[in-house]
């Protein structure tokens, strides 16, 4: 049925399965289904590794099915509406409402209203209240899960922290359960007492009159504090030896291996680089192996080494040393997508890049030093253009450099700062350079900050909707320099991206009278709609500054406050007050700042 309604969407191969990879298996030989969904289109989710490390990981498990799911862009969804067509796995084409398990990974908050549509197209109540015994188990894991409360009404369980050997767990339990037929509720009862399992039902939340958070409080036997789950030996955990290989076009359409997990950096905004702690590192052998395997069986002519900060793996050239001859030999390219301008290796991108080479991007973050020591960014303006001048002898002719504005304590002169940045870049190109006759392509791109929870700057006010746009526009007027190209985000995504980042789950009722009127899709441009964000926030009596301008006392309950992931609220406090002050720390290889990550592999001091 579904085929011959296909050709009349944009892209049907987003909704066709099939692809090379992809898991069959017999229905009546698997005790659970599972539908691992992805609230974004196909192109973006099947870019996304921890999908592929799950999906696999599920389907090594010989009693479970999984299959992959994926948001309908609006053209499906209305094809879908008017035919009756409920939401299906891929690799079946059943509904995902007679599946085991609806299990979301959340990567970004702007995806929100999907996870509810989704849940809507499949026939199930978007409300965790309203399922009974015959749903499916909805659950959800992903980076948001730091603050889980904005979506809590509509998730059944979420896990917090690393998902790989907690999801076996969980698959156990179920697998348990329905051999018992126990109610949902004994269900959860049970998955509550696993480590890193948060379910939102069994707690109650109070507020004060001022609407701030009172208090969070357990029912039950549930945990006061929900502490993150961790893999302890990365070296030896669950990867796969195959991807599914799209059949179309997507974001990312590579080999991915992880060759670390968390960051030495901490820098001040950066939730990944605080919440992923601490760093744990693969052994180069193991690595080259996984790679090596990975491009055999999926025919992929490109090896991307994946962390937040890839420069910073101490086995980086043992690595490339490992893999380099292998992928010369079949055309193979590998791909350093993370680069730190204080550790660039000319020498290494040039072998990495004997290929295929592709452009330099450098994160410098803020355009003056005081505000990179204010965010603890650790690189100097210095760094920045001995890297820019080595790749310019090199042959180099275009540099992308990502800045924030909006950062805590930002002047006018700190923006600046960044088109004064630029210029001297180009100087340097001028100096430097041995290509002139081509030119230089210099590509600034800023985004907003956003406080984000579990980081040091979890208590500033983000700047309101006007001072944004305010700045945004100053830096256009300074950025008319030739070979310039100025890029900026959307200031309105990003203060809605600062309201859901630190919700409370008076949020969710907001959230779900934006679905009922049609919000979808609001991290695409085209279908992001501002106003009706606000019209939804004055209809709950909500503010949205309450949420995101507004700077917290030291003291306040967060909505987080029971989801512990790993980095004490004493360490963050501690760096925010050096924040103000301008004091950098150092980063973990140089001395350990005793944040209290490395009690999750049992105490003493990181080994970064």
């Amino acid at each position: 049925m579904l085929s011959k309604f296909l050709p009349r969407v944009r892209k049907p191969a987003r909704y066709c399965g099939g692809e090379y990879g992809s898991v069959v298996k017999a229905r009546s030989s698997v005790e659970l289904r599972v539908a691992f969904c992805f609230p974004d289109v196909y192109e973006v989710g099947m870019s996304h590794l921890g999908m592929k490390i799950l999906y696999s990981l599920y389907n090594s498990l010989p009693y479970v099915w999984c299959e992959r799911c994926f948001a309908p862009w609006p053209d499906m969804e209305e094809l879908m509406r008017e035919n009756n067509i409920p939401l299906f796995g891929l690799e079946s084409r059943d509904s995902i409402r007679d599946f085991d398990c609806v299990a979301f990974t959340i990567q970004y908050e702007l995806c929100y209203t999907n996870i509810l549509n989704m849940l809507d197209l499949a026939g199930l109540p978007v409300k965790s209240k309203d399922r009974d015994n015959s749903c499916p188990l909805v659950i959800a894991g992903g980076p948001c899960t730091c603050n889980p409360e904005p979506i809590a009404d509509f998730i059944d369980l979420f896990v917090i922290g690393e998902g790989e050997e907690v999801s076996v767990e969980l698959m156990e339990l179920m697998k348990q359960g329905k051999q018992e037929d126990i109610t949902k509720s004994e269900l959860l009862r049970r998955a509550s007492e696993l480590e890193g399992v948060y379910v939102p039902s069994m707690y109650t939340v109070l507020y004060n009159d001022d609407g701030t958070v009172k208090s969070v409080t357990p029912s039950g036997d549930a945990k006061n504090i929900i502490t993150k789950r961790i893999i302890t030996d990365f070296d030896n955990v669950y990867y796969p030896d195959s991807f599914v290989v799209p059949s179309t076009e997507v974001i990312h359409d590579r080999v991915m291996v992880e060759v670390q997990r968390g960051c030495i950096r901490g820098c001040r905004f950066c939730q990944a680089g605080h919440t992923y702690r601490p760093i744990r590192e693969k052994k180069a052998a193991t690595l080259a192996r996984q790679a090596k395997t990975l491009a055999e069986n999926t025919g992929y002519e490109e090896i991307s080494l994946t962390s937040l900060s890839t420069s910073d793996y101490k086995q980086l050239k043992e690595l490339v040393d490992e893999l380099i001859d292998w992928c010369r030999e079949r055309h193979i390219s590998i791909a350093l997508p993370s680069q730190r301008a204080d550790n660039f290796s000319m020498e290494l991108m040039q072998r990495l890049q004997a290929v295929r080479r592709t452009g330099l991007t450098f994160a410098p973050e803020a355009g003056t030093q005081r505000l990179r020591d204010v965010i603890n960014k650790n690189i100097t303006e210095q760094d920045l253009l001995n890297a820019c001048a080595i790749a310019f002898r090199a042959g180099y002719n275009s540099v992308k450099l990502y800045f924030m504005i909006g950062l805590p304590t930002e002047t006018d002169e700190d923006l600046e700062g960044i088109a004064t940045l630029a210029q001297k870049v180009l100087y340097t190109w001028r100096e430097s350079s041995v290509k002139k006759t081509r030119g230089v392509t210099i590509t600034i791109g800023t985004a907003s900050f956003v406080p984000k929870p579990g980081t040091p700057f979890q208590w500033c006010a983000q700047d309101s909707l006007e001072e944004l746009k305010r700045k945004q526009s100053f830096l256009v007027s300074k950025m008319k320099i030739k070979n310039v190209t100025f890029n900026y985000h959307d200031a309105e995504v990003s203060h809605l991206e600062g309201v859901m980042a630190r919700g409370d789950r008076k949020i969710s009722d907001v959230i779900e009278l934006a679905w009922r009127k049609g919000v979808r899709f609001d991290a695409w441009d085209e279908h992001f709609r501002p106003s009706f964000w606000r019209e939804c926030f004055a209809e709950a009596n909500l503010d949205m500054n309450f949420y995101a301008c507004r700077e917290r006392e030291k003291d306040e309950v967060f909505p987080w406050e029971h989801i512990y992931n790993g980095v004490t609220r004493e360490h963050l406090r501690k760096e925010y007050d050096r924040a103000m002050e301008g004091i950098v720390s150092p980063d973990c290889r140089t001395e350990c700042s005793m944040c209290g990550a490395m009690e999750l592999l049992g105490g003493g001091m990181c080994d970064a």
